[in-house]
């Protein structure tokens, strides 16, 4: 083992990844993906990472009644920028359409009532939600857990029960929104519900987007290590 392996292995036994830049979306990505749980159905708060320390914080309470109907959070290694956007245009017609700037947003169902966050999941996507938030391409990969016994198998978005998938878009649709409807809530519309082979394009261009905007993280982090075992 060179040196640099021996100083990568110390970081990774010392140091905790950050959730976004240090986990791996997975190398059987994307049929199967690393997915980061923010949020489960028992949570009445909002939490978030915190990007820059990779933490979770409270962003707020939930406003309203709506709770997220399956764990919910993100796909690391991911950014919704150009080519997300394009792909966005593309497939919904419209125009002048913006990434949203943020890790690709995943919702994982399961049968089984994970009661908290903050964890890794391998996820199986089998669809998604052109989802479009104040003019920003927001897609909502779904997906199901790997060797879950009610949904581990599916394999595409119209093996999903209609009932589940009404009940995630409602909530999509709908857990921003003003009752008083006074005109502060961003306009949100999902355009389309997809399929399993437009979810796997829509992460390999946010994939593709994140390296385009923040590199390859391990092989700079390699060099940098490598060069300065070396100086």
């Amino acid at each position: 083992m060179s040196n640099t392996d021996k100083l990568i292995a110390l970081f990774e036994k010392r140091f905790a990844a950050h959730p976004w830049h240090g986990i791996e979306i997975g190398e059987k990505s994307p049929e199967v993906i690393t997915s980061y749980i923010e949020i489960n159905p028992n949570d009445q708060i909002k939490y978030e990472l915190d990007k820059d320390s990779g933490l979770i914080i409270v962003d707020r309470p939930q406003k309203y009644s709506n709770i997220v109907p399956a764990l919910y959070g993100f796909v690391p290694q991911t950014y919704c920028d150009k080519l997300v956007a394009e792909y966005c245009m593309e497939k919904s017609g419209l125009s002048n359409i913006e990434g949203d700037g943020d890790p690709l947003d995943i919702i994982v169902l399961t049968e089984r009532n994970i009661t908290r966050g903050n964890i890794l999941v391998d996820a199986i996507p089998v669809g998604g939600f052109r989802m479009i938030d104040g003019g920003e391409a927001d897609d909502k990969i779904i997906a199901v857990l790997k060797g879950d016994q009610a949904y581990g198998n599916i394999t595409d978005i119209d093996q999903v029960p209609s009932m589940v998938l009404d009940r995630v878009k409602h909530f999509f649709l709908t857990y921003k929104e003003n009752p008083n409807k006074d005109g502060s809530d961003k306009e949100v519309e999902i355009t389309h519900t997809y399929n399993k082979a437009e979810a796997h394009e829509v992460i390999r261009r946010s994939f593709d987007d994140y390296v385009n905007i923040y590199g390859n993280v391990k092989k700079e982090f390699e060099v940098a290590l490598n060069n300065f075992v070396n100086a």
